[in-house]
């Protein structure tokens, strides 16, 4: 069995592995729509994916606790039924996760959608029997930054056998919250740049690196 240069890898999931953007911009019109507010143009709302959905709802829509709370529960009134499949996985994205388990680097998810969400999201596509852990945020809130759901996933990687301190980690991700989050555990981030952030946004927050395609990614992870 070959090597990375990494022990364990982390992967996002939104405009990471899969482009799950159609699915959430609906959700959040279905939101909003649902509160009486002003719907942004969709192509718009797209600068508003990545972060937790309490942090958008809070952030761009100016919204208070309760309000985010109601936000949240009319969101996933359609996510749950409907938008959760309104996505497709990445070309390219099949090969590299394939590529990288045969290999003897453990790989695993820590995105901020729920587990629930993102598990059934990773099953439907068959992308879930390359993962050791799924790791996600809770429906109630409780661990939805990206911080916390990597310090999930890690302690559950260590229960698991697949994870110790001193192991070479990296974090893959789209947004500038995949590098902070990876940070404030010691963690490097290549960034890619398929999904929904930018280069700019990337490097500014640290990311080591930059991947143009899934097969770049590949490269860098095996080098």
């Amino acid at each position: 069995m070959s090597s990375t240069a990494y022990d364990v890898v982390l992967f996002d999931l939104d405009g990471t592995l899969t482009d799950s953007a159609p699915g959430i911009l609906n959700g959040l019109h279905y939101a909003l729509t649902g509160m009486d507010r002003e719907v942004p143009d969709l192509d718009a709302m797209r600068a508003h994916l990545g972060p937790p959905l309490a942090d958008t709802f809070r952030m761009h829509f100016g919204m208070d606790d309760v309000e985010v709370a109601r936000a949240i529960a009319l969101y996933r009134e359609h996510y749950h039924e409907v938008g959760l499949f309104e996505n497709d996985v990445y070309d390219g994205v099949p090969a590299l996760l394939s590529g990288l388990a045969d290999t003897d680097t453990t790989l695993a998810v820590a995105t901020s959608k729920p587990t629930y969400s993102a598990t059934r999201i990773l099953e439907h596509f068959s992308l879930a029997p390359y993962l050791t852990f799924i790791g996600g945020a809770e429906l109630d809130g409780s661990r939805d930054g990206k911080a916390a759901v990597i310090a999930h996933t890690l302690a559950s990687l260590t229960e698991l056998g697949h994870y110790s301190p001193g192991m070479r980690v990296i974090m893959i991700g789209d947004r500038e919250h995949d590098v902070l989050g990876a940070r404030s555990h010691g963690i490097d981030t290549i960034g890619v740049l398929w999904g929904y952030g930018t280069a700019e946004e990337l490097t500014a927050a640290g990311a080591i690196d930059l991947a143009e395609t899934p097969d770049d990614l590949l490269g860098l992870l095996t080098r």
